[in-house]
C-alpha cells in the first residue's frame, strides 16, 4: 500500500507543468495561483482531519512552505527558459541526488551494504534517465523556435530551485512531524513566499485564478509524498514521487508541442525506460 500511495505524487506532480502550461501565465502567476490552490486544499483537509497543532509544527511547516516557494518559483523560471521537457528533468535529477543523499547519509535510512548498492544503482538510473530525456541533439543543427530556451539562465534558476526544494522536504523529515498537521502552516508559508515573488510584478487576474487547479494537484501529491516519506523514508519515498518526469516530459512534447528531433525522441524513450527501471528497483528495496 505504501508503494501505491508513493506513486500518486508521480501522477499528480507530473501533471502540474502540463496543466500550468495549458492554463497560461508567467512564473509568478503560476506560483501564486498554485499556492492559493494548495492553501484551499490544506484548509479543507485541516477541518476534515482536525489534527493536533502546536507552535513547533506551525514553525516547521511555515519554513518548509517558504522554501518550497523558492524551489517552485525557480523551477517555473527554469522551465520558461529551457522548456518543460528539458527544465523539469534536470530539476528532478538535482533533487533526486540531494534528497537521496540526505535520506541515506544524514537520516541513516540505508543501513546495509545491499541498501547502498541497490539504492545508488537506482539513483544512477533515475538521474541518467532524467539526463537523457533532456539531452539535445547537437549534431542536428536544428534549433528550437521556442524563445524561452536560454540554458544558462534556466540552469541558474534550477540551482536555487533545488536548494529550496531540498529544505522543503529535508526539514520535515528531520522534525518527524505528522504530515496531516503540517500541511496547513506549510501552505501559509507557500502563500507568503509566492506573494513576495509576485509583489508589484503581477495582479491577481484570470491566470492566477486558473492556476489554482495546479495547486489542488500539488496538494494531493504533497500529502501522499509526506505520508510516504514517513513510512518508507526520504531517500526512496521522494525518489518514487519524482518519476512523474515521464508524464511531464512526454506531455511537454505531445501536448504542449515542444519540438524534438528523431534522435532526441530516442533519448527520451530510453530515458523514460531507465526511470521506470530505477523506480521498480526502489520499490523492490521496500518490498
Amino acid at each position: 500500500m505504501s508503494i501505491l500511495i508513493a506513486l500518486i505524487p508521480m501522477v499528480a506532480w507530473g501533471s502540474i507543468a502540463l496543466v500550468s502550461g495549458k492554463l497560461g501565465g508567467d512564473a509568478n502567476q503560476q506560483t501564486l495561483g498554485m499556492t492559493m490552490g494548495a492553501f484551499v486544499f490544506a484548509l479543507v483537509t485541516f477541518f476534515i482531519v482536525q489534527p493536533t497543532m502546536n507552535s513547533w509544527i506551525m514553525l516547521i511547516g511555515f519554513l518548509s512552505g517558504l522554501f518550497w516557494s523558492i524551489g517552485q518559483n525557480g523551477q517555473f523560471h527554469g522551465m520558461k527558459f529551457m522548456g518543460v521537457s528539458v527544465g523539469l528533468p534536470i530539476s528532478t535529477g538535482f533533487q533526486l541526488i540531494l534528497n537521496t543523499l540526505a535520506g541515506a547519509v544524514f537520516f541513516h535510512e540505508w543501513t546495509k551494504t545491499k541498501d547502498f548498492v541497490l539504492g545508488f544503482i537506482a539513483l544512477a538510473l533515475l538521474v541518467l534517465g532524467a539526463y537523457l530525456t533532456a539531452r539535445k541533439d547537437d549534431e542536428s543543427g536544428v534549433q528550437s523556435d521556442d524563445s524561452m530556451l536560454n540554458f544558462g539562465k534556466g540552469f541558474r534558476a534550477l540551482i536555487f530551485s533545488t536548494l529550496g526544494y531540498g529544505v522543503y522536504t529535508i526539514i520535515i523529515t528531520w522534525a518527524g512531524l505528522d504530515p496531516l498537521a503540517i500541511i496547513l502552516p506549510q501552505s501559509v508559508g507557500m502563500l507568503i513566499g509566492a506573494s513576495f515573488f509576485a509583489f508589484r510584478k503581477i495582479k491577481v487576474d484570470r491566470y492566477v485564478w486558473r492556476n489554482m487547479a495546479s495547486g489542488l494537484l500539488w496538494g494531493i501529491g504533497n500529502i501522499c509524498m509526506l505520508l510516504t516519506v514517513q513510512n518508507i523514508g526520504l531517500a526512496i519515498g521522494f525518489s518514487l514521487s519524482q518519476m512523474g518526469i515521464i508524464i511531464s516530459t512526454l506531455g511537454g512534447i505531445f501536448l504542449l508541442g515542444e519540438r524534438k528531433t528523431k534522435k532526441e525522441m530516442y533519448y527520451v524513450i530510453i530515458g523514460c525506460l531507465l526511470i521506470i527501471v530505477g523506480g521498480v528497483l526502489l520499490g523492490y528495496m521496500k518490498s
